[in-house]
Order: structure tokens, then sequence, then C-alpha cells
């Protein structure tokens, strides 16, 4: 029997199994309402809002504290003697390579031509809200991380809901905290081997196919996908052991690589056709509140625009605070702060520049995108790339694979955590995850398993549930360290408190950080 035809039975075999499952679970998860003659999927309007009432309880922090962010991911706030693993900038290009991936170049161009230019303008918006939700969360992470006898972090949902529960409504509030946590482990758990693993690797093989000959090309064999397979999981398995540490001093290089390549691109069509950037703009605003010419109307603009955005920077869905609990800092809301660059980055401007650069070199597969063709979202954005860039496929090509490659390493980060919170944190539990973790990478190059990460979609979006409520419940601690923090920075600029002065100047209601062994 080939490995073609043993791959296919084993697709159809777990799709059989599990397609109702999927079915019925993305049904209840994405349950959308008609409005304004389009869907709306109830679990955006629970993102968005929650970005909404965060800005609006934090005095829109992700604009007054922008400069303060930039200034301690550059370390101008850094303290000595400061429990964690990784500086701040690393900790930020961890969580950022978990969120810029594919969607930022196909999904991006699948939101323009659904939603129309004026897409653009709403995903930006609910960028800018997502800033404020990701402050909250990540300032918990931080604040109710778990640092181990090793020196080593655990932080994440799986952390900060039953601790900081049981800290604001005692017993009762500790045991609802402990089945979320559960619940938080086996959410970031299920998608990280699927959508963060299994789905990155199919996709950049896809990619890398059709730039080498197609099925027919050198990579087009079951060989060449055994060997991609094998390839990225013996990479992904050897940063993996070496822990949060080896995957930030990856991602700190990896993440302003992929994102100067893609970003420099963008650029260049931009500036070749810079005589139409102005009509692009206002195609763009016009668009996101002129309902002519847009499915839903304007309503229909607004809803794929903040879709897009939402499942693009995945503010509230708990991820991103495992990478940034690794932090060495000794006031959670400075990671909060900088975390709250990571919507900014990538949502407000790679995704933005994806939509620009379809606007402005308005290819024809675009135009056919719009009249209801069925055409691939990568294909659109490389299509608006080969008007200025003929050979661009081939830069995209590279780009899919950087992206592809720090998503599975920051989600096999996420997964670990998750992992060891179910099973336990021993030797024998944490290589029994990375060997698990690495077959998937293999399999991804071999196997589709369209309907698990079907279910790995749905099964993330349940963490935003979990989680939001959570954020809700645990606002006034933030707001409690951000005081903390924002009174630490007087005094630091003041000249109270040196560079090298390793006491703690947090207030009395701060807790210390737990250690454990």
């Amino acid at each position: 029997m080939s490995l073609d035809s043993i791959t296919q039975s084993v697709d159809e075999a777990v799709s059989g199994f599990f397609e109702p499952i999927a079915t019925w679970l993305g049904e209840v998860v994405f349950y959308s309402v008609p409005v304004g003659g389009t869907d709306l999927p109830l679990i955006v309007a629970w993102l968005v809002v929650a970005g909404l009432v965060f800005t609006g309880w934090f005095g829109f922090v992700q604009v007054r504290k922008f400069k303060l962010a930039l200034d301690v991911v550059r370390g101008k706030y850094d303290e000595k003697g400061s429990a964690g693993e990784v500086n701040h900038f690393q900790a930020l290009t961890a969580a950022v390579s978990g969120t810029v991936g594919l969607g930022n170049i196909a999904g991006v161009a699948v939101a323009v031509s659904i939603g129309g230019p004026g897409a653009t303008f709403w995903m930006i918006l609910c960028g800018l809200l997502g800033m404020a939700t990701k402050f909250v969360e990540v300032t918990l992470g931080v604040k109710y991380r778990e640092v181990h006898a090793d020196g080593t972090v655990s932080g994440g949902p799986m952390h900060y809901l039953p601790k900081g529960l049981a800290d604001r409504f005692g017993k009762n509030g500790k045991t609802l905290g402990k089945v979320l946590a559960v619940l938080a482990s086996f959410f970031v758990l299920f998608f990280g081997l699927f959508g963060g693993n299994l789905f990155q690797v199919n996709q950049s093989y896809a990619q890398l196919v059709s730039v080498t000959g197609g099925e027919d090309g050198l990579m087009g064999s079951s060989a060449g996908a055994l060997f991609f397979g094998i390839l990225i999981a013996a990479l992904v398995g050897i940063v993996l052991l070496g822990g949060i540490r080896s995957i930030a001093n990856v991602t700190s290089r990896l993440v302003p690589a992929m994102a100067g390549i893609y970003i420099a691109a963008c650029l260049v069509v931009i500036l070749v056709h810079v005589s139409a950037v102005p009509a692009a703009i206002v195609t763009i605003i016009e668009g996101a509140f002129n309902p002519q010419g847009v499915a839903g109307g304007v309503l229909g603009a607004l809803i794929i625009g903040f879709k897009r955005a939402a499942f693009s920077n995945e503010a509230g869905l708990g991820s991103a605070p495992i990478a940034h609990s690794a932090v060495k800092t000794k006031h959670p809301a400075s990671e909060g702060l900088v975390a709250l660059l990571e919507p900014f980055i990538d949502t407000v401007v790679i995704c933005t520049m994806t939509a620009l650069t379809i606007v402005i070199a308005n290819p024809a597969s675009w135009a056919e995108a719009r009249k209801g063709e069925s055409i691939g979202g990568v294909t659109i954005t490389s299509d608006a790339f080969a008007t200025v860039l003929p050979w661009f496929p081939y830069i995209l090509t590279v780009a899919v694979l950087l992206f592809a490659i720090s998503t599975v390493l920051t989600w096999g980060y996420y997964g670990l955590k998750a992992w060891t919170h179910l099973f336990g944190r021993s030797r024998a539990s944490e290589l029994t995850y990375k060997v698990v973790y690495t077959l998937f990478a293999i399999a991804g190059s071999l196997l589709t398993l369209q309907t698990l990460i079907d279910m790995a979609d749905a099964v993330l979006f349940m963490l935003a549930v979990i989680n939001i409520i959570g954020l809700y419940l645990l606002a006034p601690v933030v707001k409690r360290e951000l005081n903390s923090f924002l009174e630490f920075v007087r005094a630091r600029n003041a000249g109270e408190i040196t560079e090298n002065d390793e006491s703690d100047e947090s207030d009395e209601d701060q807790e210390p950080v737990k250690t454990t062994v």
C-alpha cells in the first residue's frame, strides 16, 4: 500500500468520525444572528465588546500609554533580580509569532473580497480595541504566574483564573477556577496540536509545492511531503527542547525578519503605485460607511473587518499570556503594556499593509473574488504583489515558511504549559509531549485532517468565553497593578529609584510571585 493511499485512508477515517462533532461544535461556538442583511457571529461580538469595555475601563490605555509601552520594550524600566526567563522584547516577539501567520496574508484578502475595501477600516478599529483586552489578560498572566524552583515559569489562563478567582471570591471562586483551568488547558492543548501545528505545516507545505512545480514538481511527491515534515519536525523539536529561552531567541530574530520582508514587499508595491494611495485610502473610508456595493452593507463590512481582526490577533483568547508570563519583571502591568503592542503589530500594521497592497494593486483575481468567484486568499495576495514583483511568489513562500515555523514554535510552548498543567511537570511528561508535538508536525505535511482543524478553531474560541468572564471579574486587580507600575515609573524618572535597585516597589496590595517546586 502506498503512502498516499495510507494518508488518504487516515484522513477519511478521522473526518468521518469527527465530522458530526465538529459540525455541532462549530454551530454552537460560531452561532450567528442576522444583522442588517448579514450574519454576526456572537463570539466576535463577545470579543469586540470586551475591547470596548476595557478601553473605557482603563481610559484608552492603548493610546495614552503607547509611548510608555515602547520604552518598556526597549528596556528603559528593567530591574535587576526580576524573576522570569526572557526580556520584554523576547516575550513580545514570542507572542507575536503565535498570531502573525497565514491569516495576515490569506485571511485579509478574503476579508476585503467579501466585505469590500471598507472592511479594512473596521479591522483597524477592532485591532485598536483588542490592544486593551490584551493588556488586561497579560497583566493577569504575569501577576498570577508560577516561578518554579529551576527558574522556569508557567502562566496563562490555567493559572490566573483559579488563583485570581480564589483571591476575589474565596472558596467558591477557587473551585470554579480549578474547573475553568482544566478546560482552558484542554482548549489550548487541542488547538496547539491541530491549529497551531498541523495546520501551519500543512499550509506552508502546500505553498512550497505550488512554487516548485505543483504535484508533479520536486516537492509534490509523498517522499517530498515526508521530507518536509521531518525537516520541520526536527527544527521544531530542537528549539522546543530548549524551552521558552530557546524559542524566544529564535523568534526575537525570526519575527522581525519575517515582518520586515513582508512589510518591505508591501511598501515596494505601494511606492510603485504611490499615485493611487490617496484614492485607495478614500475607497477604504468610503467603503466603511457606504452600504453600496458591499455584501450586507455597512454592517457587512464592519462584521467582516471585526471578524478578521478578532481571529488574527487573538486578543481575549488567553493564549498570549502564556508566552508573556515568562518575562523578567517585578511589575505585571509592565508586560501588560508591552502586550498591547501585539494587536497593533499584527492587525493595525501587518493586516492593514496587506489590505492596502491589494486595494492599490487591484489584481484581476481580487475583482473576480468580489464577484463571488472562489479564489484562495493567498492567490489574491500573491497576485497583488506580482503586479510589481513577478517573482514574488518565491518571496511569499519564504514569508509563509517563516510565519508557519514561528507559529508552530510558539504554540508548541503554549501546548507544553497546558500539558504540564494537566499531566504534571515531570521530565518524562514533558518529553512525551515534545515527541507527540513533533510527530504532529510530520503529519501536517501528509494529512489535512480539516475536520479536526475546524474543531480546533471552535475549541480555541470556547476559551475566549471563559477567559473574558475571568477578565471582567479580575479587572480591579489589573487597575491596582497598573497604578503600581505607573508609580514605579514616576519614581524611576524622578531618580528616586535607580536601575540597580533590586527592591520591589510594588504597593501593599500586590502579592509576591508564587514559587513552586
